[in-house]
């Protein structure tokens, strides 16, 4: 067999099986586990929990504008009939009469499981007589007349009671019978997806059928009306969509561009048509990997790939050009060793993100490294069969006029000195260098935060920075501890440490709690003397309270309430969002709502010191994002510095020359402060990214500064020369288009090894050995 058609079966068949493996292993997602760590702690497992599974990340937040606000409610309510008929929801809120009445009606079937003033001594004589006389006097307040018709059975005035609880937190306000924004301008909805938080194709199923459920009712209404969406199922959509549409957008133009630059070297359609298969072979390869080791692939590493493009065709156009002069079997021998030492140097520096606790950067660590040795692979054992015999003028003929840089040496003194001041630029800033935000790293827009930010405002759901965690193997287990930590945050909201809490036991209280208030409920004789003696002198007589004495007799023998039979009201609602079932077991969050100060702050001691000794943990969300991303940070920083020690170690033993390993490595150190100071100076405020894309600089720059050393007397040999620019052009290139990018990840390593790229070639030209 010919050695041109064994090699491209070779490949062929290493490509088949790579594409099914990865089809049959692989899935892939955009949603915020590459952000999420793969050992988290106790308070950070509750970060991981919420926007995994949590209800809260399954609420879809709408405004309807547009119209007048008579046709406005009615299209709310349209709206609401028409989703609730999908699959996609579990219940749409908006405030309507119907779904007061579902809420009220359990509150009234369920008050005396539900309400914690029932104790034995609410049904004491004295204790009836109180309730009763505060029932009375209720009626004569504005609100009293809503509850006039059940006060024959609920004299102790337990769903009044009841009611305020369900409003303590803010509700929207309500016009023509749904909520509106606070100016009347927009009808508001809440709706919970039937889909996980993290479930991007179901959130996406569900935001599609809101708008075709808009599109199809809005023209029957008149007017002119537009919807706005938001909440997290959105956002990650929305940045699926974005992760997605910048890897198709960004690997066309890197493709286009590098390919561009490779005719005018090559023009040749056969040479440009093999440089793909380095690319190829990469991007299987990396996909693999991470596919194999990881399971699920997250789209950002995917992108990161249109990077990898412009490394993984450097193996190539080393060997196009620097063997069309001396042939295959002396690039070999002269320039393989230096094209191994390269991949070696990134392999080492890659090699450093595989132990990041960061499951992100681990996987651009292993994606990397499979990509940069099956390109590098497919460069030295495949290329050769199939390109053939290749034309001497690449090696010959310099694609551009290269004389200036013979002349860069001169300029040394003067670059050292700029580097002196780039340090000292560094060490001045170096407390505003730094982004100490996590949200650097997200995909929404201001103006989708300052949107959603109104939503939440309109709807009364504002974000939750404080909770306190309880967890259980079971339910019943769970509530109880929920229940015992409530009782230790209450002193709190009595002495106004905190304006309140709220808690799903409020709606569902455990088994427990339900026997011992079904226990204080007096028997029908007894609970009948206890009134005739307690209303004497009362406006409502003992003989008019027999509803009230068969509800209680009733209550007596109840089965306990259920968690099935709050489905869909507010009530399940509230219940669904404060806990969450995992095989982890059972969590309930209880979050905290500051006193009304300035800060609006919790003092957090306080409220440690209060459940010191339980079992319940108090988290503060927002400290607890600022601690994951500064441990990413610190981690990142360590990380870099061991990619860097590695590859230098890697340089120190194979070149073995102090003279020869300044040579190479000193490009790689001036041009990481260049980059840092440029990017600062640009009104860059570095992240965990920037970070990785400096040790990125270093691995593949690497590459081009081993190269420069191969001078002889100082003389550069044209081929050398050449292939070191075009490899240096295209890296430039597939790393720089991601500064292109709408994700802030991608852009930022973009923005820091595109220059970085160019610059190590600059520098390591200048400080290339003299010629003699």
């Amino acid at each position: 067999m010919r050695p041109a058609l064994k090699s491209a079966l070779i490949w062929l068949a290493a490509m088949a099986a790579g594409l099914w493996l990865i089809y049959s292993q692989a899935r892939f997602n955009a949603d915020m586990s590459f952000f999420l760590p793969s050992e988290p702690t106790p308070e950070q497992q509750v970060l991981v929990d919420q926007i995994r599974e949590g209800a809260v990340t399954r609420l879809l937040m709408a405004a309807i504008q547009g119209g007048d606000a008579p046709r406005r409610a009615e299209l709310s309510q349209a709206l609401r009939q028409r989703l609730l008929q999908t699959q996609h929801f579990i219940s749409v809120e908006n405030g309507v009469q119907e779904s007061l009445e579902r809420d009220r009606d359990l509150l009234l079937a369920h008050r005396y499981v539900l309400s914690p003033a029932v104790r034995p001594e609410r049904f004491s004589e004295a204790g009836l007589r109180a309730a009763i006389t505060d029932s009375v006097d209720f009626l004569l307040s504005p609100l009293g007349a809503l509850f006039k018709p059940y006060l024959t059975r609920d004299p102790t005035g337990e769903l009044p009671t009841l009611i305020r609880q369900l409003q303590a937190s803010a509700q929207p306000a309500s016009r023509h019978g749904v909520w509106v924004s606070p100016d009347g301008e927009r009808a508001v909805l809440l709706a919970q997806t039937r889909a996980l938080g993290s479930d991007t194709d179901g959130q996406e199923a569900a935001l599609v059928a809101f708008k075709a459920a808009f599109t199809a009712l809005a023209p029957q209404f008149g007017g002119d009306f537009a919807l706005s969406l938001s909440g997290p199922g959105k956002f990650a959509v929305d940045a699926r969509a974005t992760i997605k549409d910048d890897i198709q957008r960004l690997t066309l133009i890197s493709m286009l561009a590098i390919f561009a630059v490779l005719f005018a070297v090559y023009r040749s359609a056969r040479l440009i048509l093999l440089s793909l298969l380095p690319i190829l072979s990469g991007v299987v390869a990396g996909v693999l990997a991470v596919a194999l080791a990881y399971g699920t692939v997250f789209g950002i590493t995917v992108g990161f790939g249109a990077a990898l493009i412009g490394e993984a065709v450097d193996y190539s156009t080393y060997y196009f050009v620097q063997s069309g002069r001396s042939g295959v079997a002396v690039w070999r021998q002269r320039f393989w060793p230096t094209v191994r030492l390269g991949v070696l140097t990134s392999v080492f520096g890659f090699a450093a993100l595989l132990f990041s606790g960061f499951p992100g950067l681990a996987q651009l660590g292993l994606y990397s490294i499979a990509g940069v040795v099956a390109a590098a692979l497919v460069a030295r054992y495949i290329l050769p069969d199939l390109a053939g015999t290749l034309p001497g003028r690449l090696a010959e003929r310099p694609p551009l006029a290269l004389n200036w840089i013979h002349a860069l040496p001169r300029v040394r003194w003067p670059v050292l000195a700029l580097a002196l001041v780039a340090l000292g630029y560094i060490v001045v800033e170096r407390q505003s260098l730094w982004q100490a935000d996590i949200s650097a790293l997200s995909t929404v827009s201001m103006a989708e935060a300052h949107a959603d930010g109104e939503l939440r405002s309109d709807l009364g759901t504002a974000d939750s920075r404080y909770f306190v965690v309880v967890r259980a193997a079971d339910q019943e287990s769970v509530l109880q501890a929920a229940e015992r930590a409530a009782a230790r945050l209450d002193p709190l909201v009595a002495d106004g440490t905190l304006a309140g809490y709220d808690t799903p036991t409020r709606f569902l209280p455990s088994l427990a709690t339900q026997a011992a208030r079904r226990a204080a409920l007096p028997e029908p004789a007894e609970l009948r003397r206890r009134l005739a003696a307690a209303s004497v002198g009362l406006p409502l007589s003992a003989q008019r309270l027999q509803p009230f004495i068969d509800d209680i007799a009733a209550a007596r023998t109840a089965p306990a309430l259920q968690r099935e039979a709050l489905a869909g009201s507010h009530l399940e609602l509230a219940v669904s969002a404060l806990t969450l079932h995992n095989e982890h077991g059972w969590s309930v969050l209880l979050p905290l709502r500051p006193a009304v100060t300035a800060e609006l702050s919790i003092p957090v001691e306080r409220v440690r010191a209060a459940l010191s000794g339980s079992d319940a943990l108090f988290v503060d969300m927002k400290g607890e994002f600022d601690a994951l991303y500064a441990s990413y940070l610190d981690e990142a920083i360590l990380l870099a510095l061991a990619g860097v020690a590695a590859i230098f170690l890697t340089l120190a033993v194979v070149l073995r020359q102090p003279r020869r390993l300044m040579t190479v490595t000193l490009p790689l150190v001036l041009a990481v402060l260049f980059v840092v100071a440029l990017l600062h100076l640009a009104g860059q405020a570095l992240h965990l990214l920037h970070l990785i894309g400096l040790l990125l600089i270093v691995a593949v720059g690497s590459n081009y500064s081993l190269f420069f050393d191969l001078a002889e007397d100082g003389r550069h040999d044209p081929g050398t020369l050449n292939s070191t620019l075009i490899a240096t052009l295209t890296t430039a290139i597939g790393f720089g288009t991601l500064a292109l990018s709408q994700v802030p990840v991608l852009k930022a390593i973009g923005v820091t090894v595109g220059p970085g790229a160019l610059i190590v070639f600059l520098l390591a030209a200048i400080f290339a050995p003299r010629q003699a």
